[in-house]
C-alpha cells in the first residue's frame, strides 16, 4: 500500500493545528499516510517545495510567513490564488510541477455561514479589520458573494489604501482612528489582526456602534474566546470563532491528497482542540 504524505511547511511551525486536523481525518477515514509540519526558513523555501515530488509528497499545506513566496515559486496557480497573489495549499501533479491554491476565503465563509446562518451578506455593510494575506482573502470571499460596502482599516492605514486601491469596488479604505465608526450599519466585522491573540494586546472597538443584529468575526483562534467574542456575547452578538476557518480551509487539500472528502464536525473541532491543551 502507497503511504500519502503532506504538512504544513512555515517558519516557526511548531504551533501549527494542521498536523492534529489532518491526523484526525487520517485515522477517522483509515487511510495509511502522514501529515507532518515541516519548519523551512524563508532561504531556504524553493528548495523545499522542490523536494516535494521527489519525497514522494501529494502536496502541502504554506502558512506564515511563507505564502506570497510560494505564490512566486509554483508552476501553476488557480483563480484565487492569482488574485489573492499569495497560496496556501499546494498540489503535487502527476508530473511533477507544483499547482498552489488558496482556500482561506472559501474556510471563512463556510464557517462563517455554518455559524450564522441568518447573514444577509448582500443588505449592508462589513468591516473587516486588518490589510494582511487573511484580510485580502477575505475580502475576496466577501466580495464574491456580494456583499455592497467592505470597509478595510488597518493600523497602518496606506496598507488599508493600497488594498482598496488594487482590488477596487466593492472595497474602501477606512481610518483606523475611526474604526468604532466604521461599524455603524455594518452586519458583520472581521478581526483579521494578531491584537487579541495570545502575547498581543486586545483590540479595542466599541461594539456599541454595531447594529443588535451583527455578526463578530475573529480569525485569532488563540486563545479561542478572544476579549472582542466575549464582548460580542456579552451583547447578544452572534459571535464567530477563528477555528472553524482554520477546519474548513483545510477540506479542499486533504480532498486532493487523501482521495477523501472529509467532514468538519465537532469531533474534529474537539480533537484539535484537545491538541492544544498543555
Amino acid at each position: 500500500m502507497t503511504r500519502r504524505l503532506s504538512g504544513v511547511i512555515g517558519w516557526p511551525v511548531g504551533h501549527s493545528r494542521s498536523p492534529a486536523l489532518h491526523g484526525h481525518w487520517l485515522a477517522r477515514h483509515g487511510i495509511a499516510g502522514a501529515y507532518v509540519a515541516l519548519p523551512v526558513q524563508p532561504d531556504h523555501l524553493e528548495q523545499a517545495l522542490r523536494a516535494l515530488p521527489v519525497l514522494g509528497f501529494a502536496g502541502c499545506n504554506v502558512t506564515v510567513p511563507h505564502k506570497e513566496a510560494a505564490f512566486r515559486l509554483v508552476d501553476h496557480v488557480d483563480r484565487s490564488a492569482a488574485r489573492l497573489g499569495a497560496v496556501n495549499t499546494i498540489l503535487v501533479r502527476p508530473d511533477g510541477t507544483l499547482e498552489g491554491r488558496n482556500t482561506d476565503g472559501e474556510g471563512f465563509l463556510k464557517h462563517l455561514q455554518a455559524s450564522a446562518p441568518g447573514w444577509n451578506p448582500t443588505d449592508r455593510p462589513v468591516l473587516v479589520l486588518g490589510a494582511g494575506g487573511a484580510a485580502r482573502a477575505i475580502a475576496g470571499a466577501l466580495t464574491d458573494i456580494g456583499v455592497p460596502e467592505i470597509r478595510i482599516a488597518n493600523r497602518t492605514d496606506a496598507r488599508a489604501e493600497n488594498l482598496a486601491r488594487e482590488f477596487g469596488a466593492p472595497l474602501q479604505a477606512w481610518p483606523w482612528a475611526d474604526r468604532d465608526g466604521g461599524l455603524a450599519g455594518c452586519s458583520l466585522i472581521v478581526n483579521t489582526t494578531q491584537l487579541g491573540m495570545d502575547g498581543y494586546p486586545a483590540l479595542d472597538l466599541a461594539l456599541d456602534r454595531l447594529p443588535p443584529d451583527g455578526v463578530v468575526s475573529d480569525i485569532v483562534y488563540s486563545p479561542l474566546e478572544t476579549e472582542l467574542l466575549a464582548d460580542a456575547r456579552r451583547r447578544g452578538l452572534v459571535a464567530v470563532d477563528g477555528l472553524g476557518m482554520l477546519l474548513h480551509q483545510a477540506r479542499a487539500g486533504f480532498a486532493a491528497w487523501f482521495g477523501v472528502e472529509p467532514a468538519v464536525d465537532d469531533a474534529l473541532r474537539q480533537a484539535v482542540l484537545a491538541s492544544a491543551s498543555p
